[in-house]
């Protein structure tokens, strides 16, 4: 009996051991969703959104985190811009990207139009709906590496020839501009009236409505281009830029294709690759001094906006277990989803772990301190981060151990 009662005692003595080990003070807790700057000021002429706000699990985020902007090694890139009431996020992620890229390249600062790259997605989109006969998904999502697609055939150009909105609007907005889109969409399937070049001037129609007509020709610091030759003056190439992404559902050290609704022209473009390669990929270009676009998942207990951070609270999963396997579990029951690009431009270690200084276009990324900054976690990115765009210079050890193969 004795024994019986010893077995007892050393049993609740490790479970209190563990709970301590255990016990790192985060807890999952139940939030109201306070009014941010997408209703405040994005939608501030609809202050009835406010009151719809749900209820959200969250971590309860008592520590500290370092916030401080200023105390991250960046690289350069133009101030934070909002995307306004739009699904571009790929877009202002990838666009910026661009951007530090001409910079770190030829030191100039040229800030490139956003609006140009979406336009013509969305005209690439429709004729793909026409090909597909109706079966392309058409939203307002794409892909960060749609510019790769989109510059060799229809170029770039500066942000003041192309504004992409009215000259009395501050924020974009595409809600009522898609609808249409999807409508008339809807009316070519319905009536079966596959006309590929009907269906583009009719798209292009749309667009210029709302969105305002591209110019021809335009005029930037002193000299005349198109949007051809202002993207043959750039100090790289469209396919300088390298794609990977991480996932055990198919072969490492190949290209697949990233299986995500905003995908839409499947792509397989992308290097697919063990997560060490992808996590050391990302944190060696920025070290290096190079950007990097990347999207994944933000819709999360550890991702507040006030806070400004990103993390994985440990009631999800201690940092010991975030691996392979765990990354894949998320992925292939859909809790990691590709919600939202952004771009890397900074990072430090703060004892001992890397924190990485992320530029976001969403309007989340205006509700903290640091408008249109956040922070993340080297285990954020390892666990709910889907796939990154580099250069191939910053991306040479991984590809050069690739093309061996």
């Amino acid at each position: 009996m004795k024994h019986a009662y010893l077995i007892v005692i050393l049993a609740l003595i490790g479970l209190s051991v563990q709970a301590q080990i255990f016990d790192t003070g985060d807890k999952a807790i139940y939030k109201k969703r306070e009014a941010g700057f997408y209703e405040r000021v994005i939608l501030k002429d609809k202050p009835e959104k406010a009151n719809e706000l749900p209820q959200v699990l969250s971590c309860n985020f008592e520590d500290d985190y370092p916030t401080q902007a200023e105390k991250y090694n960046a690289v350069w890139h133009i101030v934070p811009k909002s995307q306004g009431n739009t699904g571009t996020c790929w877009c202002f992620a990838a666009t910026s990207f661009f951007e530090s890229e001409i910079n770190r390249l030829s030191n100039k600062e040229i800030d490139l139009s956003e609006m140009f790259f979406v336009y013509w997605d969305y005209v690439d989109r429709a004729e793909h709906f026409v090909e597909t006969r109706g079966e392309t998904y058409f939203a307002q999502g794409s892909e960060a590496n749609a510019l790769k697609r989109i510059m060799p055939v229809y170029g770039c150009m500066p942000e003041a020839a192309y504004p992409g909105k009215p000259a009395n609007r501050e924020y974009h907005s595409h809600t009522e501009m898609v609808k249409e889109m999807e409508a008339y969409l809807e009316a070519v399937k319905a009536n079966n009236q596959w006309d590929k070049e009907q269906v583009r001037a009719d798209i292009r129609a749309i667009l210029d409505a709302h969105m305002g007509v591209m110019p021809e020709t335009f005029t930037y610091q002193g000299t005349e281009y198109t949007s051809t030759s202002f993207y043959q003056s750039m100090p790289f190439k469209a396919g300088d830029m390298v794609s990977f992404m991480s996932t055990m559902s198919v072969p490492y050290n190949e290209k697949h294709e990233l299986v995500e609704p905003d995908n839409w022209w499947h792509s397989d473009d992308y290097y697919n690759v063990s997560l060490e390669d992808f996590y050391t990929l990302t944190e060696n270009a920025i070290g290096q001094g190079h950007s990097v676009c990347i999207c994944g998942d933000v819709s999360e207990p550890g991702y507040d906006s006030r806070k400004e951070v990103a993390v994985v609270p440990e009631f999800d999963i201690p940092a010991e277990y975030i691996n392979e396997s765990s990354r894949e579990l998320r992925l292939h029951n859909k809790a990691t989803t590709d919600d939202h690009c952004i771009q890397i431009v900074g990072h430090q270690n703060v004892d001992g772990e890397n924190w990485f200084l992320i530029k976001d276009s969403g309007a989340g990324g205006f509700d903290g301190k640091n408008k249109g900054y956040r922070f993340f976690h080297e285990d954020y990115i390892r666990l709910k981060m889907m796939n990154i765009m580099v250069h191939k210079d910053a991306a040479r050890p991984v590809l050069d151990e690739i093309i061996k193969k």
